[in-house]
């Protein structure tokens, strides 16, 4: 895809149990956030928005401060994956940059009444790029400051998938970041080599 393109929405990929997390997946296999449109359906479509919130006053500029954000927390969560013993790097630009951002308040949300009379999430105004970086620096502040959620940070096992995903399956046996993606083409590859034996 070149630069500049749309991405279609279905190439937004969610579902690695956080927001830092799906904002780093915006990454692989190629850029994602090479446009505003791109960047402001990746805001709603991770729920860091409700639908229908205006965000018109996005600018070009955006997506290259989320990248920026993106790189930094994808080195922290890159060195919380770490198992080797002996010290590990203090990352201290990227903490310092994560944090700073992070003191920010993230959008307020508000309940207002819907046609039909329910409550439904919405924000007072178009949300500001430091309250939704906030929002995704908190998100990742949390997941690496939580032992035991840090714990089930998983690199996935697909052939070139750099994707890190939340394992929170019983057991914590979650091998990919999706099953009908990176599974299904280890189950076609598995199902490949066991024709091409029974063949030889």
């Amino acid at each position: 895809m070149a630069l500049g393109t749309a991405t279609v929405p279905y190439e937004l990929r969610f579902g690695a149990g956080r927001i830092c997390l799906d904002l780093l997946a915006t990454a692989h296999p190629v850029e994602r956030l090479d446009s505003v449109d791109v960047l402001c359906a990746w805001i709603t479509a991770s729920g860091l928005v409700p639908a229908g919130t205006p965000l018109g006053h996005a600018d070009a500029t955006w997506p290259a401060v989320f990248r920026e954000l993106r790189g930094r927390v994808d080195q922290l969560v890159r060195g919380a994956l770490r198992t080797e013993a002996g010290p590990r790097p203090s990352y201290g630009p990227e903490l310092a940059l994560v944090n700073d951002l992070a003191r920010t308040a993230p959008p307020a949300p508000r309940a207002v009444r819907a046609q039909d009379g329910t409550l439904v999430r919405e924000l007072a105004g178009p949300p500001e790029l430091s309250a939704l970086l906030a929002a995704v620096a908190r998100d990742a502040v949390e997941l690496l400051t939580d032992a035991p959620t840090r714990a089930g940070l998983r690199q996935c096992e697909g052939d070139n998938c750099r994707i890190v995903y939340l394992d929170t399956s019983r057991g914590r046996r979650r091998r990919w970041c999706s099953s009908e993606v990176c599974g299904n083409r280890e189950r076609v590859a598995r199902h490949r080599r066991r024709a091409a034996l029974s063949r030889a």
